[in-house]
């Protein structure tokens, strides 16, 4: 294995982790509503421009993987869309480019 692969697996942790560990009890404190989730994400502008930075790069990602899978023919790196938006581009990126040195 690579030294590029075994940062990216640690990068796929670590962006499934790190995430999950705010995530996850907040949810649990809010009767896993995804609504008022939205809704504190958006709390004040500093938080807004981070969803909406955030929002732009998982697009873009999205669009890559897209665009990549058709043109290489290669369909397993797909399952970094529902990764990134399950969980973040935090784990979506990193999974992708994994996926893709293969």
């Amino acid at each position: 294995m690579t030294p590029f692969r075994v940062v990216m697996i640690v990068l796929c942790i670590l962006g499934v982790i790190l995430p999950m560990r705010y995530f996850l009890p907040w949810l649990s404190a809010n009767d896993w509503n995804i609504g008022a989730m939205v809704d504190a994400w958006h709390t004040n502008d500093a938080s807004s421009g981070l969803v909406w930075d955030l929002t732009v790069a998982a697009v873009t990602l999205t669009v890559w993987i897209i665009w990549e899978c058709v043109t290489r023919r290669r369909w397993l790196p797909l399952v970094a869309i529902p990764a990134t938006y399950f969980v973040g581009v935090s784990l979506g990126l990193p999974l992708y480019l994994l996926l893709r040195s293969r």
